[in-house]
């Protein structure tokens, strides 16, 4: 990830850390202290985006993924390619290397 574009999350983190309501304004000034320089969109992009949504959850869900998959059908027909690994474990039995 790019210097600039990380320069922004982390003052967003840092300004949601501290309980501060992320702005443009803020973000710019944290990024200034830092003596990094990015283009100008950066901050009030990261500001508009982060507005009405609850960092704290985002942060905690990050790896829970997206919608349940569907579960395997009972009885019936096995997956597709299921049958298969089987008899090749079959074959495989008898061979010797």
């Amino acid at each position: 990830m790019k210097p600039k574009l990380l320069a922004c999350i982390y003052a967003t983190l840092i300004l949601h850390d501290d309980k501060v309501t992320v702005t443009e304004d803020i973000i710019n000034a944290l990024i200034k202290a830092a003596g990094v320089n990015v283009e100008p969109f950066w901050p009030s992009l990261f500001a508009k985006a982060v507005a009405n949504i609850d960092i704290g959850s985002l942060i905690c869900n990050v790896g829970a993924g997206g919608a349940p998959t569907a579960a395997a059908p009972s009885g019936g027909a096995a997956p597709a390619g299921g049958a298969a690994p089987a008899e090749e474990k079959k074959g495989r039995k008898g061979r010797r290397i």
